[in-house]
């Protein structure tokens, strides 16, 4: 019983052991060690071999999903970069056609002067800001800031029929966009409109006589 229940021994099996034990006292220590060592080991997981394939196929089909995904925006980085850089060409084009409209739109509105909007960074010109600068006749070219409110509302309309110029729309709707306007800006505007009139239809809503 003792050698069942100690080493899972049979007698026949014990007795049939090949090797004659000459220090049983060393033999009992190296016993006791390796009952240690395989009671650190734990019990025996039987399920692990199943366990571990399924948790394996699970992992493979997880990194499948992740390569696919960091393929796809490995892709989309190169779409994203492709896409701005044709912005950035675009905006630059499209810019430079409005820059040259806006001075010739303001030129007409207020009988001469000059006009332009400047990339306030080249470097990142779809992020940087833009500045609007203005010289009515006989005043130095300056930002807006220093302008009378009908002098920086006529030179906004000028902008604005500037860009209507690089890709004129057929029907335009116009509200109040004059009330900051003198009497002597309100005839210049209004003439303005008319001129333009043959290439897109204006409605102006206005408080104006």
């Amino acid at each position: 019983n003792r050698l069942w229940e100690e080493y899972e021994l049979t007698y026949d099996t014990a007795t049939s052991w090949p090797h004659e034990v000459d220090n049983p006292a060393e033999v009992q220590r190296t016993v006791l060690e390796l009952k240690k060592a395989m009671k650190e080991i734990g019990d025996v997981n039987l399920s692990s071999i199943d366990e571990y394939t399924r948790v394996s196929e699970r992992h493979t089909f997880m990194r499948k999903q992740r390569d696919d995904i960091e393929e796809a925006r490995g892709k989309l980085s190169g779409i994203i970069q492709e896409i701005t850089e044709e912005m950035q060409t675009l905006f630059l084009e499209h810019f430079r056609i409005i820059n040259e409209n806006f001075g010739i739109v303001f030129a007409d509105l207020f009988g001469g002067g000059t006009a332009e909007v400047v990339l306030e960074d080249e470097s990142d010109v779809l992020e940087c800001g833009i500045e609007i600068r203005a010289q009515p006749p006989g005043k130095k070219l300056q930002n807006l800031m220093p302008l009378s409110g009908g002098e920086r509302s006529l030179t906004a309309i000028a902008l604005l029929f500037a860009i209507l110029r690089l890709r004129p729309t057929p029907f335009c709707v116009l509200d109040e966009i004059e009330s900051a306007l003198d009497d002597a800006n309100i005839y210049m505007f209004t003439d303005y409109v008319r001129k333009y009139q043959e290439e897109s239809q204006f409605i102006l809503v206005t408080h104006r006589k």
